[in-house]
């Protein structure tokens, strides 16, 4: 009598299922990573909201009146560094809000009394990045 030798390898069946759960599993990983990354880079946008506008508050009660330009922050020792906005990755995209011209004084200089992120994408929250504010 003659044995015939099976083949240890896997069936097609097999190999499709294996597939698939992987597949699966792949495409779960990605959209938890996508959201985590979204999660830490707002994160990182509410800190730098805070501390940008921390520096104008500081630098108003320092002087009396707020700085022409974000630069003035980091010149001045405000700032360590003008951080990126997270959203855009530049540091040129940051905007600014100018306070209103005194009408006794309309020749003095207006400064920058609020900084936002220069991104219109939304955030978690709802809200437009460039309307954040902390």
């Amino acid at each position: 009598m003659k044995f015939r030798k099976r083949s240890r390898g896997f069936t097609l069946l097999e190999l499709v299922t294996a597939m698939t759960i992987l597949a699966l599993l792949t495409s779960v990983g990605i959209v938890g990573y996508k959201h985590s990354t979204k999660n830490a880079r707002e994160a990182v946008l509410k800190e730098d909201l805070f501390q940008l506008n921390h520096g104008l508050e500081q630098y108003r009660a320092d002087r009396g009146k707020y700085p022409t330009s974000i630069g003035r922050l980091r010149e001045l020792g405000y700032l360590r560094d003008i951080p990126a906005d997270p959203m855009t990755g530049s540091r040129d995209t940051w905007t600014t809000e100018m306070e209103a011209q005194d009408p006794d004084n309309p020749e003095a200089e207006v400064g920058i009394f609020r900084i936002r992120s220069g991104s219109t994408d939304i955030g978690s929250n709802g809200m437009p990045y460039n309307e954040w504010s902390y």
